[in-house]
């Protein structure tokens, strides 16, 4: 007969596929050199639809207020600022002109890169002031030598005159041979005179094109720094999400002893510093699930095993002597009530500790709820020669689960009855607490706590040495301190070797505000 081979294969570690089209590093890269176009479209933008604009306003601005200037002081002058005789002699106004001179060199009227033309209804010249060249109004040109020839009765100058005496006001933007100026005109209050004030706008748009022509170098060398400085920015950037991410990848893994370094001051820093803790509490987790399950284990082997032989034994040798099998019976009975009341203790540390069971708060007198806990143990003292004194003389009103304090009492005793003393005394007492609520404390006079068994007197299943194999799941602690955290309570335990063990716990009145 031949044999059938089965293969059973062992599936591998499953390779983890993201679906990260773009990381935070190319986002970066992405966001700097996107910001980085946008700015330099914007400044084309600025540059070749509102310089421009902006420009001739200003200047506009500037030739009118010159215009003004000057019609001002004509129109204060007392005199002519030209009289003609009978042959036609121009004989001009000294002192007007004087003073009109004297304001340009002390600087009250300034006249740079600008031409002013003065004339009568006649539409001829009486004064002009080139400080322009090249001048469309005057044509006047520049020679190599410095000096100049203008004309200052022009075919321009002359139209410019007449329409400015036939509409009272001019603004023009004349062009000649490529070169465009900027003309504003006004009259004097008596509509004798007439002055006209232009500027070049060679100047704006030979800077508008120049920096239209230079823009796309420069704005290409800039979004290559910027990219460059966004890849070094972004790989500093990530290198704390990488390292997280890497740390998260080893704890998916089964790796708890992972502490990812980040020296930052910052959100990131303080992340690391959550994840660190996170794989701390993770890491403690998993040891107490596995201390857990060895400790459930013993405790339900011994129990179980127990009821298996007596049960055997019953069923094999003592079943027809009365007295035996009674006896065997009981003890299976005390058995199946052991191992009933560890699965209860543990399925009321789950109930607590995940939150599925609410406090039901309520307003009662702590004193009253702990004299009845105490008279319950009238009984267990008696019998075993044990004195249980209570000390709850005074009203203690407190907001709580009436129901879930009193498993934290009985808790608390039943711990402190496993560790009684020689004296057989074990305490509660319930003080008062001057701004409302109270303190309640369970006082044994045992053998104490061993100080490296402090912390962690309160952890599931945790027993010192010397507690090892004494009766007990080793998990009233851990119910009474969920129970004690759901309600906000701080709690705790003073201890000295040799002199006993002090449990305490401090109830609020929630009725009346904290400071």
């Amino acid at each position: 007969m031949s044999k059938a081979l089965v293969k059973y294969t062992v599936p591998g570690p499953k390779k983890r596929r993201g679906n990260i089209l773009l990381g935070v590093q190319g986002q970066l890269i992405l966001f700097l050199g996107g910001i980085t176009l946008v700015t330099l479209l914007l400044v084309w933008v600025l540059i070749t639809y509102f310089l421009q604009p902006q420009y001739t306003r200003t200047m506009r601005t500037s030739l009118e207020n010159k215009l003004s200037a000057i019609v001002t002081r004509i129109d204060a002058s007392d005199a002519p600022l030209v009289t003609y005789s009978l042959w036609g002699t121009k004989t001009a106004n000294a002192d007007f002109w004087q003073s009109f001179y004297e304001d340009i060199e002390n600087g009250a009227l300034k006249l740079d890169n600008t031409c002013i033309d003065i004339s009568d209804r006649t539409c001829r010249s009486i004064q002009y002031i080139e400080n322009l060249y090249p001048c469309v109004l005057h044509e006047s040109m520049g020679a190599l030598s410095g000096l100049s020839t203008t004309y200052s009765d022009t075919r321009v100058a002359i139209l410019l005159r007449q329409q400015l005496f036939d509409d009272g006001r001019l603004y023009q933007i004349i062009e000649s041979g490529g070169n465009r100026q900027m003309v504003v005109g006004g009259l004097s209050a008596d509509g004798n005179y007439a002055v006209i004030v232009s500027t070049s706008l060679a100047q704006i748009e030979t800077a508008a094109t120049v920096l239209t022509k230079m823009l796309p170098p420069i704005g290409l060398g800039i979004l290559v720094l910027v990219v460059l400085f966004a890849v070094v920015f972004s790989r500093w950037f990530t290198q704390p999400v990488r390292k997280l991410s890497e740390g998260a990848r080893e704890m998916a893994d089964g790796n708890y002893d992972v502490h990812v370094d980040v020296r930052r001051k910052d959100e990131l820093g303080l992340l690391a510093q959550e994840f660190n803790h996170m794989a701390d509490e993770v890491k403690r987790s998993a040891q107490l699930e596995r201390d857990i399950l060895a400790n459930v284990s013993h405790d339900l082997r011994t129990p179980l095993t127990l009821i298996k032989g007596y049960a055997e034994t019953v069923r094999d040798i003592t079943g027809d002597d009365a007295d035996r099998r009674a006896e065997q019976c009981n003890i299976i009975v005390d058995e199946t009530d052991r191992l009933s009341g560890l699965v209860n203790s543990v399925m009321e540390l789950s109930k607590v500790s995940s939150g599925a069971e609410k406090p039901n708060l309520v307003t009662f007198d702590m004193s009253q709820l702990c004299f009845e806990v105490a008279g319950r143990y009238d009984a267990v003292c008696d019998q075993n020669g044990w004195t249980l004194q209570l000390e709850a003389d005074h009203e203690c009103i407190v907001q709580a689960d009436p129901d879930m304090m009193e498993r934290v009492l009985h808790n608390l005793l039943g711990n402190a009855t496993h560790h009684m003393g020689e004296d057989g005394i074990f305490v509660l007492r319930c003080i008062p607490l001057p701004d409302g609520g109270c303190r309640v404390e369970v006082e044994d006079h045992g053998p104490g706590i061993l100080p490296e068994d402090l912390p962690h007197v309160f952890d599931r299943y945790y027993r010192s040495r010397k507690d090892q194999g004494k009766v007990g799941s080793g998990l009233g602690l851990s119910i009474t301190k969920a129970i004690l955290q759901q309600h906000g309570f701080a709690f705790g335990v003073n201890s000295t070797p040799g002199h006993g063990a002090n449990f305490w716990f401090e109830m609020r009145d929630t009725r009346t505000p904290q400071p």
